[in-house]
């Protein structure tokens, strides 16, 4: 079952975190378009992936994480790396609220986004993500 579970996971976590790459480069993009169809262009195309990837690799790879947990919670549980990779996801997951709901209102005009925030928002995603993979490969607490 660990198996399984793990197979999900991995791809799901891959899923969540490279589109959220993807997006946050589309949104520094959408921030430099001047044009009205291009810049429409790229909000559909935004919201088409924080709906069919974004969100949905979350959603997979947070019900699997819990379910590797609740198969053996007694490894886990006892694992320190676990529970600073926990606190990473938590991270992650306050990374991909802030990007959709600055998107949503950057699409509806009430805010302004400027390129380099777009590209500080990719950083912390990717920072984020090589803190847990470095957790989860060597384990060092």
């Amino acid at each position: 079952m660990r198996a399984w579970l793990l197979v999900l996971h991995l791809p799901a976590m891959v899923l969540w975190v490279g589109s959220l790459l993807v997006v946050t480069s589309v949104l520094a993009a959408h921030c430099r378009e001047a044009g009205v169809e291009a810049r429409n262009a790229l909000a559909r195309l935004e919201n088409k992936i924080f709906k069919r990837m974004v969100h949905p690799g979350a959603a997979l790879m947070v019900i699997t994480g819990v379910l590797l947990i609740l198969v053996e919670p007694q490894v886990y549980m006892r694992a320190p790396w676990l529970h600073a990779k926990l606190l990473l996801v938590v991270f992650l997951v306050g990374l991909d609220l802030r990007i959709y709901f600055r998107a949503k209102a950057f699409q509806s005009g009430k805010i302004e986004m400027q390129r380099g925030e777009c590209v500080g928002l990719l950083a912390g995603v990717a920072a984020v993500f090589l803190g847990i993979l470095i957790l989860v490969m060597i384990k060092p607490i």
